[in-house]
């Protein structure tokens, strides 16, 4: 197990050394962190070569992790058994933890993930698209990954540009791209009845959440069209528009609700003061406007029973109930980190500012409960 650490921080490198255990390999990065977990991940792979010369042996797959996962104990037999021959890239679903302190922050990503992890990522490999990979609860074929590095723009034999804030997104668009195969794979534990995923919380706060957010969607939605362009198959582009397009949709949510409370004010005032009735009412009945926004308040219906649903199938019925009026946190967390986002990237365009990792700290699950 390679775990990184920076030149920088002494009491990561004691706590990794102290375990004891001859199986761990510290290994420290060149630069004081944090830089990116790009950066990171290439010197782990750079220790992994040099531990395949040193032992004789080659690697079968290289698995990806945060300090702060709960890894399932069947998760390497999963690995194991279908990666190399079957798939290039192996995804187990990342189920957030509940935080019953903070219900409606850290409580919309248990929704976002169901849905993702549970139908979204499963729906696009059924379509032939490429899968992302999550980052966590990730195994990559080894031969696939060297084939990533040898194509390095740079020529640096790196597998991941240090410069990417997402390089998680990437991978699995690199490996479509060189003809691999990647996969979202739920399977049941036997004994327990359980998926077999990654669990881990996720920030708990509104200031944490808006960076995390900030940085997912600067470099999948705005960075991310700048480095892969619109490659593929119709597919594909089709995915990459419907991963672009988070920037606009989330202002447009907002539009929206500004709309529903200028509607609504709108038929209150005329019902208090009958009088106004003779005035022409903001949406005509019978126009094709009345019509549009009757379809969008049934979509929106179907939208939010989708979500409840798969919640509920997640983390309990209770939860698929909260996931209804968590919606609402979670669209105006996405829009205020589109905004963010929008503001960064066009300072990094105009030279007035770098393009640094904003690394969000998540919580260890023993220190939480």
């Amino acid at each position: 197990m390679f775990v990184g650490v920076y030149p920088n921080d002494a009491a990561t490198l004691a706590a990794v050394t102290g375990v004891g255990d001859d199986r761990i390999a510290p290994v420290v990065c060149r630069l004081p962190g944090p830089t990116t977990k790009a950066d990171c991940l290439n010197h782990l792979w750079r220790a992994l070569l040099a531990d395949e010369i040193a032992a004789g042996r080659r690697f079968k797959g290289i698995v990806l992790h945060d300090a702060e996962d709960v890894v399932h104990a069947l998760e390497l037999s999963v690995y194991d058994h279908l990666l190399g021959t079957r798939l290039a890239m192996v995804q187990l679903p990342v189920v957030p933890l509940v935080d019953h302190s903070s219900r409606w922050v850290a409580g919309h990503y248990l929704d976002e993930f169901a849905e993702l992890h549970t139908k979204d990522i499963v729906v696009r490999e059924t379509l032939g698209a490429a899968v992302p990979s999550a980052g966590v609860a990730c195994a990559i074929d080894r031969d696939m990954l060297a084939r990533i590095a040898a194509l390095a723009p740079d020529g640096s034999d790196e597998p991941f540009d240090a410069t990417c804030l997402t390089e998680d997104y990437e991978l699995g668009i690199k490996i479509k791209r060189l003809g691999g195969r990647g996969a979202m794979v739920r399977i049941r534990c036997r004994a327990t009845g359980e998926i077999v995923a990654t669990r881990e919380h996720f920030p708990a706060t509104l200031d944490t959440a808006l960076r995390q957010k900030t940085r997912w969607l600067l470099g999948i939605a705005l960075s991310g069209w700048d480095r892969i362009g619109w490659h593929g198959g119709l597919t594909d582009r089709f995915m990459l528009v419907r991963d672009r397009k988070a920037i606009v949709a989330a202002l447009l949510t907002l539009a929206g609700y500004g709309a529903v409370l200028l509607v609504s004010a709108d038929t209150t005032v005329r019902y208090i003061w009958p009088q106004l009735m003779r005035q022409a009412p903001l949406v005509a009945p019978g126009s094709l406007l009345e019509l549009l926004l009757a379809f969008n308040v049934f979509v929106l219906g179907w939208r939010l029973l989708m979500r409840a649903l798969y919640t509920g199938y997640a983390h309990g019925p209770r939860e698929g109930v909260r996931a209804i009026p968590r919606a609402l946190i979670g669209n105006v967390i996405n829009a205020a980190a589109a905004l963010r986002a929008c503001r960064r990237y066009l300072r990094i365009a105009q030279g007035r500012e770098a393009n640094y990792w904003d690394k969000t700290a998540h919580r260890f699950p023993q220190a939480a409960e």
